[in-house]
């Protein structure tokens, strides 16, 4: 035997290793219990097929018999959960189909004769659920045709078998939320959401649900493109291995015209606004858009998070071909010292119409932020922050925090100015726990160093280390506050250009 022959033995002993989990892959646990809790309804009932070894199960599921290879399969509990219609005697589970063995597969009439082959299979996303199949692409003499799914009696990795040999010559269109899965999906990359990254459907997986085949998840392993690589015999004998539940995963569909983006509620929106960057980042130009503008449907607040959180480059990117009042609808959400990261970065015959179109108090903060170098405290602080007198007592201080409209992450500290002049600085969580008659001077321990605008970022990074500070208060020449760099915006300048997003984010799961 050659060398090459044992390793490609070798690769499918592997690759058919069964699982030890007796409950199946963690996608197909998982699958079990999102069934579980479905509120859709649906009858069938299982049976054994001793007479023919080399098949596993065999459906019969309102009169449509589906006769599947040898899988892994699916708990039974999985179609019983539904509406408790199914028989208590059905012993055997549905099985896992891999869409690349229905693709290239003969399509049969009743009588078992030849008519054509399976071009491709038809869904529609946008519903709650797994979606269903609801028609195929076919190629009956040459010519491509529409078979809806109605019309199908039996679906299997040797075939799908039509009712009646009958098919719409017409060409075919897209109805709305409709995607082809080999053209649309099979290749292309996918939103992981539940681990924030993108992933490549090197295999699409269908299971009987509910009466009708549907989508129930992505495999993005070896595995799946290995399969579609050997010839079909010896591709049926790689097992199916672990898979990303369909419940977990967005689809790029950009290139769609019948489908938008389900998202961002409600997957992506449970996502930060950095892992949402990180994935416009880590996608292709076109992918990058499809996520912020789905973004922007649903949660302009969100948008404008994710637009803080872009690099450079990218920002540029989105932002060039939006017109002025769209460049400012998003900077108007923006913190100024972001925002003013933005306009810097736009070319400068458009920065004064930007600027133009902004509310008057947030124009007026981004222009102040302008004048200063962003390498610098100036360029480095936020205009907002909270000031108060030393007489303040604890319990009007969280009443102002309570009434600000400072992002609570960034409100950890109610700066105070004395008699002399001098600032101070107290922390949320002491007013909290002080009596509200008391007086914020009291609660002061010591002076908080203060910053000029003009202060490097060196001599930014050494003060706050040296007393420990998550915000430092910024100055005039008069010691009147003008703002107030944070830690975060410290660690973000000190991260080299590159190492910013986080590694892993392209690749299997």
């Amino acid at each position: 035997m050659s060398a090459s022959a044992l390793a490609l033995s070798a690769a499918l002993a592997t690759a058919t290793k069964p699982a030890t989990d007796s409950g199946g892959t963690s996608a197909q646990r998982r699958l079990r219990m999102r069934a579980s809790s479905s509120p859709e309804c649906g009858r069938a009932t299982a049976t054994t097929a001793p007479w023919a070894p080399e098949r596993t199960a065999i459906e019969i599921q309102k009169g449509i018999a589906t006769t599947i290879d040898r899988r892994p399969l699916l708990d039974s509990r999985l179609w019983r959960a539904y509406d408790g219609a199914v028989s208590p005697t059905a012993a055997e589970t549905p099985p896992i189909l891999h869409l690349s063995a229905v693709v290239g597969s003969p399509l049969r009439d009743s009588d078992g004769e030849r008519l054509g082959k399976v071009e491709d299979l038809i869904v529609r996303l946008g519903g709650t659920g797994y979606p269903p199949i609801t028609g195929f692409l076919v190629s009956v003499a040459g010519r491509t045709s529409y078979l809806g799914g109605e019309r199908v009696s039996e679906i299997a990795s040797d075939g799908v078998v039509m009712r009646k040999a009958k098919l719409d010559l017409r060409h075919f269109e897209r109805r709305p939320e409709e995607v082809l899965l080999k053209r649309d999906l099979l290749d292309r990359q996918l939103i992981n959401v539940e681990g924030a990254r993108l992933v490549r459907a090197n295999e699409i997986e269908l299971a009987l649900v509910a009466g009708s085949w549907r989508v129930v998840g992505v495999d993005t392993g070896p595995r799946g493109g290995l399969r579609r690589l050997l010839p079909k015999g010896l591709g049926a004998h790689i097992a199916t291995g672990e898979f990303l539940d369909w419940a977990g995963v967005e689809p790029f569909v950009g290139h769609v015209p019948t489908v938008r983006l389900r998202v961002p509620h409600p997957k992506l929106a449970k996502l930060h606004p950095a892992q949402i960057a990180d994935l416009v980042e880590a996608a292709s130009r076109h992918e990058g858009e499809e996520i912020i503008q789905a973004v922007g449907d649903d949660d302009r607040e969100l948008e404008a998070d994710v637009f803080e959180e872009l690099d450079d480059q990218h920002q540029r990117e989105f932002l060039e071909d939006r017109p002025d009042e769209q460049v400012a609808e998003i900077l108007s959400r923006m913190a100024p010292d972001d925002a003013a990261d933005v306009v810097g970065e736009l070319d400068e015959d458009r920065r004064e119409p930007v600027l133009a179109l902004l509310p008057v108090s947030h124009r007026v903060k981004v222009r102040a932020l302008l004048g200063y170098d962003p390498a610098e405290a100036g360029g480095l602080m936020s205009p907002d922050f909270i000031l108060l007198q030393g007489a303040t007592s604890a319990g009007d201080a969280l009443d102002a925090v309570r009434a600000s409209k400072i992002a609570p992450e960034l409100l950890n500290t109610v700066f105070v100015s004395s008699r002399e002049g001098q600032l101070g600085s107290v922390p949320v969580t002491g007013l909290l726990r002080a009596e509200r008659g008391r007086r914020l001077d009291t609660m002061l321990k010591h002076e908080t160093p203060c910053l000029r605008p003009n202060a490097s970022f060196e001599e930014v990074a050494r003060l706050m280390a040296d007393y420990n500070l998550t915000s430092i208060p910024v100055a005039d020449e008069q010691g009147r506050m003008m703002g107030v760099v944070t830690v975060d915006d410290v660690l973000e300048a000190m991260l080299p250009r590159g190492w910013r997003r986080r590694f892993g984010l392209l690749g299997e799961d």
